[in-house]
């Protein structure tokens, strides 16, 4: 095995590693009924001027199932935290006791449920799909390699086959993640 197709794999496993993380940190943000900071900390509110997530400007706890509970460092920015929670179209209740903000995570209905759910897939399916595509780019990178000498053609379909190994095992991972949403959202 060459040099060359060491670092060929290496960037496949890097690339498609990246697309499994992105989507376990958009499944993070995924309602599922239960309360979870993830939820709220990208939300953005006018901060002197600038749009800012909530977690850079908060502490964030879930003290029980249905609620999340939200701590400004600064005071002051209550009103636009609460403001901005509001305005995010996630459908949050934010109640503000100057002090710290509780928002209200209601149960979610069972078509809100199923709803939910065939968001999740849709989301997978995406990952699926740059999955796929950094395959065929990484193939390609192999095929170059053939094509200039710097490999055998039994080499080619061994690597090839490997690349194959590699992605089956993204895609069983990605599987398994939204099963586990699935169930996850469905519960209670």
């Amino acid at each position: 095995m060459t040099d060359d197709f060491k670092a060929v794999k290496q960037e496949a496993n890097e690339k498609m590693d990246k697309s499994i993380q992105f989507l376990k940190d958009e499944y993070k943000k995924l309602r599922t009924g239960r309360a979870n900071a993830a939820m709220v900390e990208d939300i953005k509110f006018i901060y002197y001027g600038n749009p800012t997530p909530i977690k850079q400007a908060a502490s964030l706890q879930t003290p029980d199932p249905h609620a999340i509970l939200i701590d400004p460092w600064d005071k002051s920015a209550l009103h636009a935290i609460e403001k901005g929670i509001s305005d995010s179209g996630m459908g949050f209740t934010a109640s503000n006791d100057g002090r710290v903000i509780r928002v209200a995570v209601p149960p979610l209905t069972e078509d809100r449920k199923k709803e939910m759910v065939k968001f999740g897939k849709e989301m997978a399916e995406e990952s699926r799909v740059v999955i796929r595509n950094w395959r065929r780019d990484i193939n390609a990178k192999i095929k170059q390699l053939l094509k200039d000498g710097h490999i055998g053609e039994d080499d080619e379909r061994r690597e090839l086959d490997e690349i194959q190994k590699v992605t089956d095992k993204h895609i069983k991972t990605i599987d398994d993640l939204v099963a586990n949403k699935e169930k996850e959202i469905m519960e209670v």
